[in-house]
């Protein structure tokens, strides 16, 4: 069975979020073309998502030394390793994100280090580091006020982008939907192509599975 991780991070109701509501979209459109297919949701904004702190770096040193941990670092590597076994169970992955400040919300970054992990996900080898996650699609959707494409400003894509190579996930597509504050008189208009576009992507990834 197909498992998709869902990943969202937006503060916003669904209602008030262009992206999340091309999120939404592309999920109606992919659940109907894959009845059977395990959607797993991932709300940053409603799930603990742990940084890299002091406490986390003394737990790493301590996995190599074999030193018991102590009960923080046992909680915030175990908030890290459950977002891990999600990302290493699932077979694709939809990320959907607001730009701010031409990158994504720092708890996507918090979630992208719980997985990049050596040993896990990417492996180092004589020929330089490796992918593990290898055979696995993802999709970015992002929507922003402005127009960024061809600009060289969207980081938070370009990021996303490189951190699911590195662990070996290359097929990656991403939709944007650009401007709508800069030409509020067609934002609407912007938004129903956006969401047309959502609802194709969901079919698209269904023919895959089909």
């Amino acid at each position: 069975m197909t498992k998709l991780l869902y990943v969202t991070a937006n503060p916003k109701s669904t209602e008030h979020s262009f992206s999340l509501q091309a999120g939404e979209a592309f999920l109606e459109s992919y659940k109907a073309a894959n009845p059977n297919a395990e959607i797993e949701v991932v709300d940053l904004y409603n799930e603990q998502v742990q940084e890299i702190d002091a406490d986390v770096l003394s737990a790493w040193g301590k996995f190599a030394t074999g030193e018991e941990l102590s009960e923080v670092e046992l909680a915030k590597v175990g908030i890290m390793s459950a977002h891990l076994e999600k990302y290493m169970t699932a077979d694709e992955y939809v990320f959907v994100t607001p730009m701010w400040n031409f990158s994504f919300p720092a708890r996507l970054k918090m979630f992208l280090d719980s997985v990049l992990l050596a040993g896990k996900t990417f492996a180092y080898t004589a020929e330089g580091p490796k992918g593990l996650m290898e055979g696995k699609k993802a999709l970015h959707i992002q929507a922003t006020g402005g127009v960024y494409t061809g600009t060289g400003l969207n980081f938070g894509d370009d990021y996303l982008r490189q951190a699911l190579a590195f662990t070996g996930v290359t097929d990656y597509d991403a939709l944007f939907i650009e401007g709508m504050a800069m030409f509020p008189e067609k934002a609407e208009e912007i938004k129903q192509e956006g969401l047309a576009k959502a609802r194709e992507l969901g079919r698209a990834f269904g023919k895959v599975n089909a």
